[in-house]
């Protein structure tokens, strides 16, 4: 297994107090979220599947690849899902000088009209995260974590592993990081359909985060 929590440990959110990790835990409810898209093939059958479920989710989209998809993105707010800005090019904010990162923040603000944002590799400084209203010209602005990670963008495990990850680990008010991309979806396609049956079954509601302030949708 690779450099990463599946379960983010309560004293990595004592150290960063200001950032969204989880939601209040007194509804019974998750948040799913998905980064990286839209992408032609993986957004589309995660769509179909939270349709099929009447499940919201906030995907946290990719500015290069709203411009390449901008139909897969319209589709994505029409059906009631909200979105996130997951940069322009997918920086890594601790390997990238704060006014190139804070640019391609920028940028793909231009394409996302939102004031959540999902730093890549969940990595960003205290400056930048200060700077994001700004970035994105905006009064405030949400960096949003997790609770839960699935890893499938791992290629080293297994789809079941994937799965487990989620149903095991997954609390009321857990935020669910998928991925809708390519080296995601062998993992996704399987993990996906089987989760939201568990939590249907749970009798857990999957609702969208409010892209104004970061709160429950």
């Amino acid at each position: 297994m690779g450099n990463y929590f599946i379960k983010t440990p309560w004293w990595l959110k004592k150290i960063y107090p200001g950032y969204l990790w989880s939601m209040p835990a007194k509804d019974p409810a998750i948040y799913l979220t998905f980064d990286d898209g839209p992408h032609p093939v993986a957004t589309p059958f995660v769509l179909d599947q939270l349709k099929a479920f009447g499940a919201r989710a906030t995907f946290f989209c990719i500015g290069r690849n709203v411009v390449a998809y901008p139909e897969i993105y319209r589709r994505i707010i029409e059906e009631g899902h909200t979105v996130g800005n997951h940069t322009q090019t997918h920086p890594n904010g601790w390997k990238t000088k704060d006014n190139i990162y804070l640019q391609d923040i920028g940028e793909a603000a231009r394409h996302i009209d939102s004031a959540l944002f999902r730093p890549p590799y969940g990595r960003i400084t205290s400056f930048q995260a200060r700077q994001l209203p700004v970035a994105i010209q905006r009064e405030k602005a949400a960096v949003v974590m997790w609770d839960v990670l699935s890893a499938d963008f791992d290629e080293a495990l297994s789809p079941q592993q994937c799965l487990e990850h989620v149903v095991l680990h997954s609390v009321k008010g857990s935020v669910i990081v998928f991925h809708d991309s390519a080296k995601a979806f062998p993992r996704l396609e399987y993990c996906l359909p089987r989760a939201l049956h568990f939590f249907r079954d749970k009798g857990w509601r999957m609702e969208s985060l409010k892209s104004d302030t970061g709160g429950r949708g």
